[in-house]
């Protein structure tokens, strides 16, 4: 049975370690430029904040008159978070994005990266966004593009269809990538209440020491380590394997280059 908000064991260490740098970071860093000329913020909520990716671009750019609450479903994610940032500004609270224990109207931005295509119902989740927000303020969070404009986990997906052929693991596509569709969006947002919104569609190059190590932080740091495991517990080395060399064939040996895509979204309340 697949779960895919299940970030347990070491999967937040090298979700952090090797998807942080590779894909994260970059867009942590836009989520963050965005909000950091927000001078009438004073209080900012993050919703699936993970391992505390944006949090740390968040408490490097922000003014330090603003206050920060880290929220995720996943108390794992929060823990190896909390390891990694020690500001006093941050508070690290276990939530459920679609049910916030905070009341209206009570902050000046919400934010949240890679986090809303995990939402089993994302309009409940934009509206939740929406209620805590204050009049004016800002709902700032990114999905990923179509897996085809994303070349290391296109690349790592066609490689494990080819190693489990009869059951391909199809966790990446589903649903890191599967809310790209930018109207939907708008749609889901709108019937959330959401009337001002802007969508822009950011490409950027992510850069890996090797083709190692979006072999093992994809295969490994996600959920499809679990995909992989319930097919069979002994391939997780091989599928990881065969990842890199996939990846070594299509983008050389040593450093390696791919491009990334995602959409941005700005909403206003």
């Amino acid at each position: 049975m697949q779960n895919d908000t299940v970030f347990a064991g070491s999967i937040p260490e090298l979700y952090d370690r090797y998807l942080g740098p590779l894909i994260f970071a970059p867009y942590a860093a836009d989520l963050a430029a965005r909000l950091s000329d927000f001078m009438g913020a004073a209080h900012v909520l993050e919703t699936a904040a993970g391992t505390g990716i944006v949090t740390r671009a968040l408490d490097k750019a922000m003014p330090a008159s603003v206050s920060i609450v880290a929220t995720d479903l996943n108390q794992a994610m929060l823990d190896h978070g909390a390891k990694q940032l020690a500001s006093t500004r941050v508070a690290w609270r276990q939530a459920d994005a679609a049910a916030l224990p905070f009341p209206d109207a009570h902050f000046d931005a919400v934010v949240c990266q890679f986090g809303a295509m995990f939402f089993p119902d994302k309009v409940k989740a934009f509206g939740e966004a929406r209620r805590v927000l204050k009049e004016g303020g800002r709902f700032v969070f990114n999905v990923w593009a179509r897996i085809e404009e994303n070349e290391f986990p296109h690349v790592v997906m066609g490689t494990l269809a080819r190693v489990f052929p009869d059951d391909p693991p199809k966790f990446m596509e589903r649903t890191p990538h599967g809310y790209h569709d930018t109207k939907r969006i708008v749609e889901d947002l709108r019937r959330a209440g959401f009337a001002r919104l802007d969508i822009e569609t950011v490409a950027k190059m992510s850069d890996a020491p090797s083709a190692r190590e979006p072999a093992i932080g994809f295969c490994q740091g996600t959920p499809m380590r679990g995909e992989i495991e319930a097919r069979d517990k002994t391939r997780l080395g091989e599928a990881t394997d065969a990842a890199e060399q996939a990846l070594v064939a299509r983008f050389g040996k040593g450093p390696i280059s791919g491009k990334i895509s995602a959409h941005v979204i700005t909403a206003w309340r």
